[in-house]
């Protein structure tokens, strides 16, 4: 916890109001009242309207619109305030006061695995040399984690899972605020990344953390090679993700997608249940009806691309 006039002085605010503990940072949305958010974008402005938060980082010309029960805090930037003020609650990476890594019944670790204090092993594991489990992170009963795999603190692994060779599992999300001079300033990703359980991870896959909340991998997924997660997606039950394909942050597929290899999907959008995209589909918009295949950039539907691909194999003979 920390005074949010203490929050201010040290991300370099001017603000004399009333003063709060903020226990950490959150979205418009999800804010509880010991929380700090942040409006930056105008498309915002009914959930700024609605939020529970207990301060909020706004324009002048969006206080207005700030809850009575909510603090505004006047900056010119909110979201590099929100970068600066990021750091304050990051957690440590280790914690050498905690308790030794519990290990359950049955599981092997093998030599040159490293568990941190803290994290916890479910019982009939198989943990490869090289692996790492971070602070506070817990697998699930029946899971092998393969050589080199990280695992980084705070991150949720479910049972009978299995994770390839290289994966880094709750590695920082993508995220920095801008300065007006062009300097890039550092907006820590305090949350974690969850796998659920019957999950399949292929080698040298990268699944990002969450800015606030979770990334969220879903029960029975399945994930080949080389596929990057951005931070706080949620990725659906038996969703099924090629190689090379890729997700940019806070985008939602439903269950049961498939995205072909080298697919790529932009970020904030919704993918409908039983979606399928061809191989390199560029997935540039929210998609709401069930069942359908897309292909192509921008994507469009599969049967008009190969309509397409037709005439223009005929205009070149």
């Amino acid at each position: 916890m920390i005074e949010l006039s203490d929050l201010a002085q040290q991300t370099g605010v001017e603000y004399k109001g009333n003063s709060i503990a903020v226990s950490g940072l959150n979205t418009l949305s999800d804010a509880s009242a010991s929380e700090l958010t942040f409006l930056e974008n105008r498309k915002y402005v009914e959930q700024l309207k609605s939020t529970g938060a207990g301060a909020v980082f706004v324009t002048a010309d969006m206080a207005e619109h700030v809850p009575s029960s909510t603090i505004a805090v006047v900056v010119d930037e909110p979201y590099l305030s929100l970068a600066k003020a990021s750091k304050l609650f990051a957690p440590p990476l280790f914690d050498t006061k905690a308790p030794a890594a519990v290990v359950g019944e049955g599981s092997y670790i093998a030599e040159g695995a490293n568990l941190a204090n803290g994290a916890t092993i479910g019982k009939n594991c198989t943990i490869m040399p090289g692996a790492f489990v971070g602070r506070g992170a817990v697998i699930g009963d029946n899971t092998i984690i393969h050589s080199n795999v990280s695992i980084y603190h705070d991150c949720k692994v479910g049972s009978a899972c299995i994770i390839h060779a290289s994966a880094v599992i709750g590695s920082d999300g993508f995220g920095f605020a801008t300065t007006k001079l062009g300097n890039h300033i550092k907006i820590y990703q305090n949350g974690n990344t969850v796998v659920g359980d019957d999950v399949e991870i292929g080698a040298s896959v990268t699944i990002d953390r969450a800015v606030f909340g979770s990334t969220i991998i879903k029960d029975g997924v399945r994930i080949d090679n080389l596929v990057h997660i951005a931070h706080n997606c949620v990725i659906g039950e038996y969703s099924v993700l090629v190689a090379q394909s890729g997700i940019a942050g806070s985008t939602t597929l439903g269950r049961n997608v498939v995205l072909g290899a080298q697919a790529g999907v932009v970020g904030h959008i919704q993918i409908a249940p039983f979606t399928t995209f061809a191989a390199r589909t560029g997935v540039t918009k929210t998609v709401t009806e069930s069942g359908k295949t897309f292909a192509g950039f921008p994507m469009m539907d599969h049967k008009m691309w190969l309509n397409l691909q037709a005439k223009m194999a005929r205009l070149i003979k």
